[in-house]
């Protein structure tokens, strides 16, 4: 059977380019899935003109019948998959005035709860010497540095369960709209929170992985630093969607039998500390 690569949230920006990336590079079928059927589609037709073979597959991470219409689609055609690249997320600009409570649940709604959702469908048919990359954020490590001490000893417990790390991501949404998301030890950053969710919930996984019965099986995260993207804007950014989707790509082809990186968070394809 064909090896095969998803990648969530990939109609533009950065996933599009890992989407082009995995085309060229990885050896088997690559999905580019988006939330609106139209987008992808256009997507894809795009990169077919450059001469590439992309697949599509709707996916909305934050609808379970969506997640799991994809994995019964894996599962039939394919037998599982290969790589995973969790991309899909959403940020607020800086200059939005939706208020903070509603910013902290849709932001950690799709960045954690989605990716949560699909991982917990998409992690269990990965076949043996299978790549998972989460798209996280060094947002992540400056909103941690905002938490109390209490927290960030919490977060950075590599024993967290997943159970907890929920607990307080829900917490944090529950505070945040009540105001009090500061006096609760949570940093007033919602994408950093639902990012330090991404990269907490990586180490979770990479843990699980080294107890599970398949071989090789890599979880890693990786920050693609500030983009030239709709989501981090077209003119102050340094580096393009492509640069970002460097360090993706470096851990999502990752070659078979590689001990490591598991559970490791990188930028510019080196390992940072969280």
């Amino acid at each position: 059977m064909s090896r095969v690569a998803v990648v969530t949230g990939s109609n533009k920006g950065i996933g599009l380019e890992i989407v082009r990336g995995l085309c060229k590079q990885f050896d088997g079928i690559v999905y580019l899935t988006a939330r609106n059927e139209k987008l992808g589609q256009e997507a894809v037709q795009k990169l077919k003109s450059e001469g590439l073979n992309p697949s599509f597959h709707q996916l909305d991470i934050t609808n379970e019948q969506s997640i799991q219409a994809l994995k019964q689609h894996l599962q039939d055609k394919h037998g599982g998959l290969d790589v995973l690249v969790n991309n899909a997320g959403f940020a607020y600009k800086g200059t939005d005035t939706t208020p903070f409570g509603i910013q902290a649940e849709n932001s950690a709604g799709i960045n954690f709860f989605g990716t949560l959702a699909a991982s917990k469908a998409l992690l269990p048919i990965i076949k043996p010497h299978g790549r998972v990359v989460n798209v996280s954020s060094q947002g992540s490590n400056m909103s941690l540095k905002k938490c109390s001490p209490d927290r960030q000893a919490r977060f950075r417990d590599r024993s967290i369960q997943e159970e907890e790390l929920v607990k307080l991501l829900n917490k944090f949404i529950e505070t945040a709209k009540e105001g009090t998301n500061k006096k609760h030890g949570f940093s007033d950053s919602a994408y950093g929170m639902s990012k330090i969710g991404v990269t907490v919930l990586t180490f979770i996984q990479a843990r699980e992985m080294e107890k599970d019965s398949r071989e090789d099986i890599l979880v890693n995260c990786m920050c693609p630093g500030w983009c030239k993207s709709d989501m981090g804007g077209w003119e102050k950014p340094t580096k393009t969607a492509a640069d970002g989707a460097d360090t993706a790509l470096f851990l999502a082809l990752l070659p078979p039998n590689t001990k490591e990186p598991q559970g490791q968070f990188f930028y510019d394809r080196k390992p940072i500390p969280f």
